[in-house]
Parts: C-alpha cells; structure tokens; sequence
C-alpha cells in the first residue's frame, strides 16, 4: 500500500457544525471555497450532491479523469485523477482518508446540520503533498452549500517553480467543481 506523502492527516474530516477557518497544520497553503446552492427544498438535492461525490462524479464533471479502486468514496480506496491530455496529462495519484454518506430520516428526506462526502491524501507521484475535502453541506436552517478545502504545497522543486500555474489550475478546477455541484444536486 502506498504510503502517504505528509504526516498532518485527517484535518479536511469537518463534521458539521465544525468551521473552516482554523485548525489546519502550519506550513501550508490553504484553500476554502464555500458556495451556496439555492434550492427551495434543499434535501433532495443535498443526497444527490453528497451521492455525486461519493461516486466520483464530481470529479468527472469538472473534467478529470478517475481511476479509482471501487466506485465510491471510501477510507483506503486509492485513487489516481488526472487532468490534461495525451502526454500532456498530469497524473494525482491519493488515498481517500475519510468519507461520510447522507443521514437520512425515518421519511427518507435528509436530516438538517450534517455534512456528507471525502478527504483525500496525497500519495508518492502527485505534484502536491496534502489533502483535499469535498463536502455536501445541510445547515441547520435547511440551506445547501458545496465546500471545498484543501492544504498543500508543491511536492518537488519542479512543482515549486510552477506553484503560480499550479495555484491556477486549482482555482480553475475549483471553478468546475462548483459547476458540477450545481449539475448534481439538479439546480441548473
């Protein structure tokens, strides 16, 4: 089993009501992107958001490529995105840390004040080392929100010399994956 690239793990796992803005190891950059949803009932768009990225489909929407050892999000399963073309394609591999499936009532409807989804670490081969989180998030006032963390730095001093396109990329793909967030949870 490949071995993770850093030592600070588990620090994406975010339980509701837990917050973003503190708490991340010291060292590296850290991104939080939150984003509501609008949605008039928000239960049925939260699963099939949460369900969306447990299957990997967040990641496809956005445009990358998956190559997972099991069709869902889950502690251990491993997991290489990419992104690029031909030669050209970047390869990621990591390992999912943790994952969380929707908590649902006695009536089948989501139950408000939770959060659903992954983190996952970095592993030998990815041009970061850290981790990265994708969450579906219920508040308790019964609003939808996609958030995405993550806390990392370039892994060789190639990718140090690239951090400004890399810092890019990522802002690009989060861009995607706000996209593909509104795609699965039906709001667009």
């Amino acid at each position: 089993m490949d071995q993770f690239t850093y030592d600070e793990r588990g620090a994406t796992d975010r339980p509701f009501p837990e917050r973003f803005d503190g708490g991340w190891p010291s060292g590296y950059t850290v991104m939080v992107e939150s984003h509501e949803l609008p949605a008039d009932d928000p239960s049925a768009p939260f699963v099939a958001l949460t369900e969306g990225i447990l299957a990997w489909e967040l990641h496809r929407r956005a445009g990358l490529t998956m190559q997972p050892d099991a069709e869902r999000a889950a502690p251990g399963v491993r997991v290489v995105s990419g992104l690029g073309v031909g030669p050209a394609r970047i390869k990621a591999p990591c390992r999912v840390i943790w994952a969380r499936e929707p908590q649902l009532d006695g009536a089948g409807r989501a139950t408000p004040g939770q959060r659903g989804g992954f983190g996952y670490g970095t592993l030998p081969g990815h041009p970061v080392t850290g981790e990265e989180g994708f969450y579906a998030e219920l508040t308790a006032d019964n609003r939808l929100v996609f958030i995405c963390s993550a806390y990392s730095v370039p892994s060789s001093p190639l990718f140090r010399l690239a951090a400004p396109v890399t810092r890019l990329t990522q802002r690009y793909v989060l861009s995607r994956y706000v996209k593909a967030a509104q795609e699965l949870a039906g709001l667009t």
